[in-house]
This record gives structure tokens, C-alpha cells and sequence, in this order.
């Protein structure tokens, strides 16, 4: 019989990917009224940060000693989870289409399945070898990234650092907390996360434009403010918190793979909220991306294995 707390990592999980996943019907009409990706994303981080804050505050109750013991795991977040793998994503997208960066960088799972094996010098079962190759034909099906000719060595070298950069996220992640609260992980890296972002963005490294005009959001003209507030609460806060807190309960591979359903939510509120096209083949995949979740989940662990391989698949994320 699974294990209780591995269904309520799945639920947390689904939960993060969902939160993640609305950011996109939220940001792009803002992105529309003239704010630059690496803007928006900066405020974001920030607001997510600040909004954790207090939060991560009480759940520390006085222990800041188990932040210290964590400062690495934090900075590691900051620097690669929230700052680096958006950075080298933006940069990416510049050169190669959007659909080809997010396609390239949610492969992360794949990179996971082959560290396991290179790791452990077993070849992953076959549960795990089908859903990943399942899964990655669902993401194919809901990206759609088309036949645009527009690439680059560069795009692509990027492309695939940012993939390394999100694979590293749930590597992080998934490491022990040490006493460490999930949403106290969350709220600082996402702080320092921002302000790297921030300084980044002035040295003009991406470009880093915004606007205080009003914005159309769903057919009306709002604030400039209130979709960064329910992207920074919504799609960062919330989906950082519970994102860590998931993988930290299922590993990073299981919990990459249901990552997976970021894109096919993010695909769904496009449809329902903005009113973009949702193909059949969309559909289709959005169901593969399950059944692939599905098969990785239904690995069964192996018995007797040496020490040193469940270290090393633990943190590969099996």
C-alpha cells in the first residue's frame, strides 16, 4: 500500500502546479501594457517574499539557528531556483521560440531519471522509463511549439542551462529540512532571489522596462498593481511554499513530473480566462502528462539496495 504522506505530497503538489500555472493569464496582459518579463518576474519574486515573510517568521519560532545551518540550501534557492533559471530563460526565449524554451527547460524530469541512473549505475525501471517518455509526449502536445525556424546555438545552449537550472530547483528543494520550514525556504529565497533579479535588471544584462498605466484584465481596465499582487501571492507565494513543501515529501523526480502540470494549467487558464484556443491535441496531451505522472508514481522501491545508491537516489529524487 502507498505510503499516506506521499498522496498528500501529490495533493500539495497539484496544488503548486495549479497556483504556477495561473500566472500566465494573470501576467500576460500586463507583459501586454508594456512591462518586460524580467520586470515582472522581479516584482513578483519580491512580493512573493515579502508576503511570506511574516509567515516564515512564526513558523521559525525563535530558531534561527536551523536558517544558518540552511544558509547554503537558501542561497542555492535564491540564486538558481528564483533568479537563475528565470534569467537564463528570458535570455533563451530572446533567441528561440517561447514554446521551444518551455519545452527544453520542462524536460528537467528527463535529467533527473538519467542523474538517477548515471548516479546509482542502475538502469531506472521500466514504469519510470515509459512515463517519462509518455510525459514528454504530453508536453510536446500541450507546448505546441510549431516548426519556427528562429533558433540559435546560443537559445538553445541557454535553453538547456535553464533545464539544468530547473532540475537543480527540485534537487534543492528536496533536500533535508534540517529543522528548516518550507515556507521559511521559500520566503527568503524568493527575497534574495528578487533582489538578485533587481540588480541584474539594472545593469540592463535583459531588459527591464515597466509601466504604471492602467491594464486590460479580462475585459476590463484595472490597476497596474493588481495583477502583480495576485501573481505575487497566488503564483509565487503560495506556489513556492507549497512546491518545496511537496518535494520535500516526494523527491525531486516524482515531484518534477507533476510539475509537469504547470504547463497544461497554465494552458487551461488561458483557455478559460483569456480565451485562447485549447486543441484537441492540447487536450490529448494534458492527459498523456497524467498517465505519465501516473506510471513514475507506481514505482515500486527496491529492496535491499545498498546505502550508498539510496543516498544517491535520494538525491536524484526516486
Amino acid at each position: 500500500m502507498k505510503n499516506p504522506s506521499t498522496t498528500a505530497g501529490l495533493v500539495i503538489a497539484v496544488i503548486a502546479a495549479a497556483a504556477f500555472g495561473s500566472s500566465g493569464a494573470f501576467a500576460k496582459p500586463l507583459l501586454e501594457s508594456g512591462w518586460s518579463p524580467a520586470a515582472a518576474v522581479t516584482v513578483r519574486a519580491l512580493v512573493g517574499g515579502v508576503v511570506l515573510l511574516p509567515f516564515a517568521v512564526l513558523t521559525l519560532r525563535g530558531r534561527w539557528s536551523a536558517l544558518w545551518r540552511a544558509r547554503w540550501r537558501v542561497l542555492a534557492m535564491a540564486f538558481v531556483g528564483v533568479a537563475g533559471t528565470q534569467l537564463l530563460y528570458f535570455a533563451a526565449i530572446q533567441r528561440i521560440p517561447v514554446g521551444t524554451g518551455i519545452l527544453i527547460e520542462y524536460t528537467a524530469p528527463l535529467l533527473l531519471v538519467a542523474s538517477a541512473w548515471v548516479l546509482t549505475r542502475r538502469r531506472p525501471k521500466s514504469v519510470v522509463l515509459v512515463g517519462s517518455g509518455v510525459a514528454l509526449l504530453g508536453l510536446v502536445l500541450v507546448v505546441s511549439p510549431g516548426r519556427d525556424a528562429r533558433m540559435d546555438a546560443l537559445g538553445l545552449a541557454l535553453a538547456l542551462a535553464a533545464m539544468v537550472g530547473c532540475a537543480l530547483y527540485y534537487v534543492i528543494a528536496a533536500r533535508p529540512s534540517d529543522g528548516l520550514p518550507a515556507v521559511a525556504l521559500a520566503g527568503f529565497g524568493l527575497l534574495l532571489g528578487g533582489l538578485l533579479l533587481g540588480v541584474v535588471g539594472l545593469t540592463g544584462i535583459v531588459s527591464f522596462t515597466a509601466s504604471f498605466d492602467g491594464v486590460v484584465l479580462f475585459g476590463g481596465v484595472v490597476p497596474w498593481w493588481l495583477p502583480l499582487l495576485v501573481v505575487g501571492v497566488i503564483s509565487t507565494a503560495i506556489a513556492y511554499a507549497a512546491s518545496i513543501a511537496a518535494t520535500e515529501i516526494l523527491g525531486a523526480r516524482l515531484a518534477s513530473f507533476t510539475g509537469l502540470l504547470e504547463v497544461v494549467a497554465a494552458t487551461f487558464y488561458a483557455w478559460l480566462l483569456l480565451g485562447e484556443e485549447l486543441t484537441l491535441g492540447q487536450l490529448v496531451g494534458g492527459v498523456l502528462v497524467l498517465v505519465g505522472i501516473g506510471f513514475v508514481r507506481s514505482e515500486k522501491p527496491r529492496s535491499q539496495a545498498p546505502v550508498a545508491s539510496i543516498d544517491a537516489e535520494r538525491l536524484a529524487g526516486s
